[in-house]
């Protein structure tokens, strides 16, 4: 039985809200894998498809050639998983090619975006900020 050749990676992980993305950047072709389906099956629409071949189109189209990547992504909705995708995959590149950083940082693709949810306090009326009513006499 031959063994099978151990790929070469750069791991990184990126946030977004409360999702996760835990990526790996291999060099060369291949598919681009999101939990083990092609990126435009596992964030399907137009939305999703617009932001994803805009953020090609700022890294140069390099996934066509030069690198393919796999990811784990879990928490949060599709939206802050794209999000978290992106995030990693941006900080993944740069320790691959060091000249995508400063296009990277201006589009904010560098800053993990900690906007959460508010917790709900003790004592409002069941929303974060909401006061519960005073009697009126």
């Amino acid at each position: 039985m031959a063994k099978k050749k151990r790929q070469e990676y750069i791991f990184s992980v990126g946030r977004r809200k409360t999702a996760t993305c835990r990526m790996r950047l291999f060099e060369g072709k291949g598919e681009s894998l999101v939990n083990g389906m092609l990126v435009f099956d596992y964030f399907p629409g137009k939305i999703f498809k617009a932001k994803i071949e805009k953020y090609y189109k700022l890294v140069g189209n390099i996934f066509d050639s030069k690198y393919h990547f796999s990811a784990k992504v879990e928490g949060g909705g599709k939206s802050g998983q794209l999000d978290a995708l992106f995030h990693g995959l941006s900080r993944a590149l740069i320790q691959a090619e060091t000249d995508l950083k400063s296009k990277l940082k201006k589009e904010g693709f560098l800053t993990r975006d900690a906007r959460i949810r508010e917790r709900r306090k003790v004592g409002t009326g069941g929303k974060a900020r909401r006061k519960k009513q005073s009697p009126k006499r």
